[in-house]
Parts: structure tokens; C-alpha cells; sequence
């Protein structure tokens, strides 16, 4: 197994998703914002 986040990274917010295997993602795609809190929740 070889677990992998993937990061898109945009102007003000991204957006990121969880993969436990190559094309096998775990969990929904999540946003958060550029700021002390979207990052703390990431």
C-alpha cells in the first residue's frame, strides 16, 4: 500500500484528496482556504 495525498493548489483556496492505492481514493475530495484556519483544518 502506498498512501498518497494529492494537492491542487489555487489562488486563495485548494483542494486536495486522499488515495490509498494508485487510482483507489479514500474519502471525498476537501477544500480549505489559504489562512490560519483552512490550515489548521487541513
Amino acid at each position: 500500500m502506498n498512501p498518497v495525498i494529492g494537492l491542487d493548489v489555487s489562488k486563495g483556496e485548494s483542494h486536495a484528496q486522499a488515495f490509498l492505492n494508485r487510482g483507489v481514493p479514500h474519502g471525498k475530495i476537501f477544500r480549505f482556504s489559504h489562512d490560519l484556519e483552512g490550515l489548521a483544518s487541513f
